[in-house]
């Protein structure tokens, strides 16, 4: 297995693989019942992380914003977060304003914690929202990043201990509503009380309405949050963020709360690794209906090995999500030949060996970027790309077939209700995957073929 690092004295990135880290902040908060995103800084930032979520999600987004001008950028952002805050409360009435800093605030030192004691200050005696701050620096991370950060200032800013309660968190990463959703129904077949953090599954994938909502209903209470000290276990999926620094992290060492630290639940191994963690906290054997999916699976297996074995692979995206999509891929016989993320922890080479390791010979692409990704797949000679709708580009010009996962899809209806995890969700990546391959070959042979 190979690492490919940044090419000395080399520092621009040309088509970024990720996201800007406010980003991330903003789709956590969006996880929370009643919460506004709050950016301080520029009105452009949160004007280009809405479109990006409104294009995946096709779902209406509001995110506020400080909105800088040339002379807060000087003088400093100060009165503006405080006439925002005041503005997003007389207007929204929200139950917690998540507020997330971007490269501009951060750049000048606006010192975000005073500032908001000083609002507190002000509004001494009256009742306001839930107020949270994660530190976000654009050019520092990546969405990914923010996205965790913001997990861990929800849980330090809000959980509390008390009386242990026989109750498991999950903590996910950046998934879509369809796997929350999964999770929650794996979860409560197993009979166990739990809290779920962060739940976007209705806030950013929620009914039509007959008039619009201020604030979509749906979301992770504040109350449940306050409750996550007092659990027993939690199941936190990451693999590639900084251990120690992780909500699950700060539950442990606060109140004691016992965490499984897992790869996403993303094919049979994972997912069964996951389920067992569900055996032990509830005390109850596996319900029969995962039994079952978990053998339609196998036999699913069986009947796409012709089609797809040894076939190479190129897979793109979240760090966190392209582990479990690795692991997926080792087991049902596709090579993984490139590996790329914009992310740059320094962990992805060892949670691959780790959840694929009968897989040799992968190139990892370590905080790199499409260019990057050009370069290597014209050597590597794959027959399909696996990742988000920024690969669409180079998988036309090479005439390669692109599975489109994670996020964003934002050239295909449907983004939200992708389903990755658990017995189900590796269902649809095989036939997806494998469909991908039969087309493609389909299109291009000269002979091709009408009955399998």
């Amino acid at each position: 297995m190979t690492v490919i690092e940044s090419k000395a004295g080399f520092t621009a990135t040309r088509n970024a693989c990720k996201l800007c880290t406010p980003f991330g902040a903003c789709m956590a908060y969006k996880g929370v019942r009643g919460a506004m995103p709050f950016l301080h800084g520029s009105q452009g930032c949160s004007t280009y992380i809405r479109r990006y979520m409104i294009s995946h999600f096709k779902e209406p987004v509001d995110i506020a914003s400080s909105n800088f001008t040339e002379d807060t950028a000087i003088f400093g952002g100060g009165k503006n977060f405080a006439l925002g805050l005041a503005n997003v409360i007389r207007q929204y009435n929200p139950e917690l304003i998540g507020i997330a800093t971007t490269c501009l605030s951060e750049t000048i030192g606006d010192d975000v914690p005073m500032m908001l004691k000083e609002f507190r200050k002000a509004f001494e005696g009256t009742e306001i929202p839930e107020l949270v701050h994660v530190s976000t620096p654009s050019y520092s991370g990546t969405h990914a990043d923010g996205f965790f950060a913001t997990l861990r200032a929800l849980v330090e800013g809000l959980a509390e201990g008390g009386v242990k309660r026989k109750a498991v968190n999950i903590i996910s990463g950046m998934i879509s509503p369809a796997d929350i959703r999964h999770l929650k129904d794996m979860v409560a077949s197993f009979g166990i009380e739990s809290v779920l953090l962060p739940d976007y599954s209705d806030t950013l994938d929620g009914p039509a309405w007959s008039e619009y909502h201020n604030l979509p209903e749906g979301g992770t209470t504040v109350d449940e949050i306050r409750s996550m000290g007092s659990a027993t276990q939690t199941v936190e999926f990451v693999s590639n963020w900084d251990l120690k620094k992780t909500a699950g992290a700060y539950l442990e060492n606060r109140f004691g709360v016992k965490n499984h630290a897992m790869p996403l639940p993303i094919g049979l191994r994972q997912t069964d690794r996951f389920l067992d963690v569900l055996e032990e906290a509830s005390g109850m054997d596996t319900p029969e209906r995962y039994v079952a999916e978990r053998g339609r699976l196998i036999d699913a297996y069986v009947d796409a090995h012709k089609y797809i074995f040894d076939k190479r692979a190129v897979v793109f995206g979240e760090e966190d999500f392209i582990t479990g999509i690795v692991s997926f891929l080792a087991e049902v016989g596709i090579r993984p030949v490139v590996v790329l993320s914009g992310g740059n922890s320094g962990n992805l080479r060892e949670s691959i060996a780790e959840v694929a390791p009968e897989i040799s010979g992968i190139e990892i692409l370590d905080g790199s970027d499409f260019e990057d990704m050009a370069e290597e797949v014209a050597k590597a000679n794959p027959d399909i790309l696996i990742g988000n709708s920024k690969g669409y580009t180079l998988a036309r010009a090479l005439d390669l077939p692109l599975v489109r996962v994670g996020f964003p899809v934002h050239d295909r209806i449907g983004g939200a209700r992708l389903l990755h995890v658990g017995y189900k969700g590796a269902l649809s990546l095989l036939d997806s995957i494998a469909n991908a391959i039969i087309d493609h070959r389909q299109r291009n042979d000269d002979w091709g073929y009408t009955y399998m």
